[in-house]
């Protein structure tokens, strides 16, 4: 699901490499991790846009190489914790983050208000930094994850993936001691392997030393 969220505000103009230029250095998550859950929010309509998002309508996560490995560290302890991670959404080509721009101008559209951002209007998720106009995902190294256990049932984290308040803080009060649990469980196995989060999302992650930290891309994973 909207970085913070969907964005960075020191984002650089730089225009997209091509295809050919990024097929070396990114990898398919499903062929990388063998055990991951994908379940790119996306690809469905279940997110705060409520349709299929540009960019998605094949369902696949990529990440750079490097992310891609330190995730990899990440799946392997969670084994030994009978485990697994589950993602909804990895590398973004720029032309989703402009349809959520889209979006975002539509005032009339609020079909999905009550349910990812009831206690705000939509010029309020780029005040409050849940919206940008570039996204960290579209360097590459950034991933939306949870945790699940062996069958592939999701631990539970207080919010659902892109609910836009306070509530989805990592750091809120306003969950339950067991959530609360889970989140820092997240949050501690993802900066022993070189992640770092934000302050408005439990669920997002960029690598910390990512190979393309000036770079927007925005190629399709099927080209």
């Amino acid at each position: 699901m909207p970085q913070p969220q969907n964005g960075d505000p020191s984002a650089s103009h730089q225009p997209p490499l091509s295809a050919h230029e990024l097929r070396p250095s990114f990898v398919r998550l499903d062929q990388y991790i063998p055990d991951i859950l994908i379940d790119l929010k996306y690809a469905g309509c279940d997110n705060f846009i409520g349709a299929v998002v540009d960019g998605y309508q094949q369902a696949c996560a990529l990440l750079s190489r490097p992310a891609a490995e330190a995730l990899a560290n990440v799946a392997a302890e969670l084994r030994q914790q009978n485990l697994r991670l589950k993602i909804f959404d990895a590398y973004r080509p720029q032309r989703a983050v402009d349809h959520f721009l889209r979006w975002a101008s539509s005032a009339e559209d609020l079909r999905t208000k009550e349910r990812f951002y009831p206690a705000l209007e939509k010029p309020q998720l780029f005040e409050q930094g849940y919206l940008f106009s570039h996204s960290s995902h579209s360097r590459g190294s950034t991933a939306d994850l949870t945790l699940t256990d062996n069958d592939g049932r999701e631990l539970d984290m207080g919010t659902i993936f892109d609910f836009f308040g306070p509530q989805s803080w990592p750091e809120s009060a306003d969950v339950s001691p067991h959530q609360r649990a889970n989140r820092d469980l997240l949050q501690s196995v993802m900066r022993r392997h070189g992640f770092t989060g934000v302050r408005e999302e439990w669920w997002h992650f960029t690598l910390a030393d990512e190979p393309y930290p000036d770079q927007y891309f925005d190629f399709l994973p099927w080209e």
